[in-house]
């Protein structure tokens, strides 16, 4: 669902804009409070992740095919504020580098790809994990529910905001069905996604997912038939068995998280569906895409997701993958990793004037 140029006029794209700095912004906020030495690192390779995936589109109607949006795999697995950002990376790495989604666009692209369908994704999944049982099964349940809505419910966006700003003059009530309608379908295809990722997560590292946390209960005791805290180890105790799971470095985790995105975008996406996307096939069908825009990356040595020059399809298209995958991964890791270190300066600069007022009034 990448909008490009000349979908939406310009004084729309620019308020899109504005409402995209303003979510990246208080996301930059909130990601202080979500990232830590563990998950800063992990939230670059979600990052990457997403960027592969999307270029796995599969089929899902005549002519018509889909691909992950990535909005609520990324806020379940480390948080709503850092998936936001995860999106508007990889957006503006395929929007720059591969001439995927317009530069114009780009405010309207994060608002609808990030902000909506983490919006509407993480609100769906905090409520359904609160009223199932506090299991991890709940937790993939909960997944695949956030993310199959989370797609049409940015489909609707679109088409609001196409609504208000459109440069073509055609029917939105068909519009708006057409686009629910193979965004619906889409959605499944993103639930399953959702759903086997976040479950694979669980299964090894339970403690590195973001929406898992707060599951796993204190050890109990039954003493006198009743259930009391089993009392902390002993030094020598816990010198004597293995580390908790949460103490565990995510270093496996990540070096296969990695492996898999490479192995995504460098092979298995020159199986994906040629057909064009549910955003693309209604344009074409509606008439939506009559003044659409060259794109300003359109001589990129990446544009399209080939590597110039080189003529082999697979061997071009697989190369661009890595690359997108490597500049995802490099690009996001140092953003997080950024504000990971503004949160300690900050935290250490809090601590620093405590100090000084304690001192002050002794």
């Amino acid at each position: 669902m990448h909008v490009p140029d000349g979908f939406i006029n310009a004084p729309i794209s620019a308020a899109a804009g504005v409402v995209a700095v303003g979510a990246v912004a208080v996301s930059l906020r909130g990601a202080r409070r979500e990232l830590d030495e563990r998950t800063a690192p992990l939230a670059g390779l979600v990052a990457a992740f997403v960027f592969a995936v999307q270029m796995l589109n599969f089929p899902v109607a005549a002519g018509t095919s889909g691909h992950l949006l990535g909005g609520a795999l990324a806020a379940i697995l480390v948080g709503p504020y850092t998936g936001v950002l995860c999106i508007a990376v990889v957006l503006l790495m395929q929007g720059v580098l591969f001439a995927d989604g317009g530069l114009t666009a780009l405010g309207v692209n994060i608002t609808v790809m990030g902000g909506v369908t983490v919006l509407v994704a993480y609100g769906l999944f905090r409520g359904l994990v609160l009223l199932l049982p506090r299991t991890r099964r709940s937790v993939t349940v909960a997944s695949f529910v956030a993310a199959l809505v989370s797609v049409p419910a940015a489909a609707a966006a679109f088409t609001l905001i196409y609504a208000i700003g459109g440069t073509t003059d055609v029917p939105l009530p068909k519009v708006l069905t057409a686009m629910v309608g193979v965004h619906v379908l889409i959605g499944i295809g993103e639930a399953v996604i959702t759903m086997l990722t976040v479950g694979a997560v669980i299964a090894v590292r339970p403690d590195l997912v973001y929406g898992a946390r707060g599951l796993s209960a204190p050890l109990k005791l039954r003493v006198d038939g009743e259930l009391v805290d089993a009392a902390p180890a002993t030094p020598d105790a816990a010198a004597a068995t293995p580390a908790p799971t949460a103490a565990r470095s995510p270093k496996k985790l990540w070096i296969g998280g990695v492996v898999t995105a490479l192995v995504l975008a460098g092979f298995v996406s020159f199986y994906a569906s040629a057909s064009p996307d549910g955003l693309e096939k209604v344009a074409a069908d509606k008439g939506i895409d009559a003044k659409v825009e060259p794109h300003a990356a359109a001589d990129s040595p990446l544009a399209d997701y080939g590597v110039k020059d080189v003529d082999n399809a697979r061997l071009s298209g697989g190369l661009a993958g890595v690359i997108g995958v490597g500049a995802t991964l490099a690009v996001g890791t140092g953003a997080f990793w950024a504000v990971r270190r503004r949160r300690q300066n900050s935290g250490a600069q809090a601590q620093a004037e405590a100090r000084a007022q304690a001192q002050a009034q002794v």
